[in-house]
């Protein structure tokens, strides 16, 4: 099939990169074009390949020979590894241009002459000196009549205004194309994906996101873009996605911010919300009683097998956490009455599910205490070949559990986010 000369940005989002042995890369994720300068048709730079450890890196258009509907194949297979870093001058298409809101002066055209245009998308070419540059802009009304969606027109780069970087930076402009692009992902890979944004659209993206997503997006971030995105927020907005994060993430989250601050963030949140995080921080960060979570699975002696199954098939828990449930006498939510014991997801597995977990119980396993060093935590996993272990009190109270990747957080360096993988 013959290669496109013609192609929308859109279009490409998505699509595999192949080396020129037909090779996997990986895959396009947005066209990095430059600045708008007068009507003057804008070039297109690169595109921004998001490689199978998903590190996003640039590729110059340059080493683009072909365009088809399924694929982008490069003139090499030896490219940059240099993770993606926006330059002055430079503006990404679906991530700052898509949803922008424009001015429209095609005489053929009236009826969006003082209409409420965004841009869908752009159209790019191919030139007879081989530059790629932006020649077409579809567009669209907010709303056509009745509430119906508006028709869609593609009008040359010339006829529409507002695509300026300083126009660009105003507040107000949509993410709505963005949205779409980050639904399905893992939090982890929106955050990477953020952190690779210009500053207004991050704080945007951070707007538009509910609660429960941003939380999820956030606990991912480094430390110093967990607390930047936050104070950006209203406070009564950042108290609640504080809610909505877990307990522990919230509490290292809040540890990093100045005490007063903290506190009138913990004023705002629900109290029982907020008690287990001021619990958290109670204890230094680098002992048992900082890692842990005080949410683990919880049950009493006369939960059946069945029933605390479903307890770990919860969406919500984590596979560490799921990978054992403590058995306590109640009251279950922590600091719980006496601890008795733990049981292990295989063993529940292997029983019958009308058993009681009070005849399966796992009484010999150690426990941890709140004041456990990281080595002694990293250690006690170490030793015996656990991924989750409970922190229990001096009056036999269980008050959480350590989770192996609440471990690798903190023995990894504090920027380990900000680095990349090797591929």
């Amino acid at each position: 099939m013959a290669a496109a000369n013609k192609v929308f940005a859109a279009r490409l989002a998505g699509l595999v990169v192949l080396g020129p042995d037909g090779e996997s890369i990986g895959r396009v994720r947005d066209v990095v074009i430059t600045a708008r300068v007068g009507r003057q048709q804008p070039r297109v730079l690169g595109l921004v390949i998001e490689l199978f450890t998903r590190k996003r890196i640039f590729v110059p258009m340059l080493r683009v020979t072909a365009i088809e509907p399924s694929s982008v194949t490069l003139t090499t297979g030896n490219v940059s590894l240099r993770r993606f870093q926006q330059r002055p001058g430079e503006v990404l298409a679906l991530a700052q241009v898509a949803d922008s809101h424009v001015r429209v002066d095609d005489p053929e055209l009236e009826e969006l002459r003082d209409a409420d245009i965004i841009v869908v998308d752009l159209g790019i070419e191919q030139t007879r000196t081989r530059d790629w540059v932006v020649s077409k802009v579809a567009v669209r009304g907010h709303r056509g009549r009745l509430g119906r969606r508006a028709a869609m027109h593609v009008v040359g780069w010339q006829h529409v205004q507002g695509l300026t970087q300083t126009d660009l930076a105003m507040p107000g402009q949509g993410v709505s194309a963005l949205l779409t692009q980050f639904e399905g992902m893992r939090a982890a890979d929106v955050a990477n994906a953020m952190r690779l944004l210009p500053e207004k659209r991050r704080h945007e993206l951070a707007l538009a996101l509910d609660d429960e997503r941003l939380a999820d997006v956030v606990q991912e971030l480094p430390a110093d873009d967990q607390t930047d995105l936050l104070m950006h927020l209203e406070v009564e907005r950042a108290a609640d996605v504080l809610e909505a994060m877990d307990p522990d993430d919230a509490a290292d989250l809040l540890g990093e911010l100045p005490e007063t601050e903290a506190e009138s963030l913990l004023q705002l949140m629900d109290p029982q919300d907020s008690e287990p995080v001021r619990r958290l921080l109670e204890h230094s960060p680098d002992t048992a009683g900082g890692l842990m979570t005080p949410e683990p699975v919880v049950l009493t002696a006369s939960t059946t097998v069945a029933e605390a199954l479903a307890r770990a098939r919860i969406s919500d828990v984590t596979p560490a956490l799921a990978s054992m449930v403590f058995v306590v006498r109640p009251p279950t939510a922590t600091p719980t009455g006496r601890y008795l014991g733990c049981v292990h997801l295989q063993k529940l597995l292997r029983e019958p599910p009308a058993s009681l977990v009070g005849g399966l119980l796992d009484t010999d396993m150690p426990r941890l205490a709140p004041e456990d060093s990281l080595t002694s935590v990293t250690r006690y996993f170490a030793t015996y070949n656990l991924v989750c272990g409970p922190v229990v009190d001096d009056e036999d109270h269980l008050i959480g559990a350590v989770t192996v990747d609440d471990v690798l957080d903190h023995l990894l360096p504090e920027d380990w986010r900000e680095e990349e993988i090797d591929v």
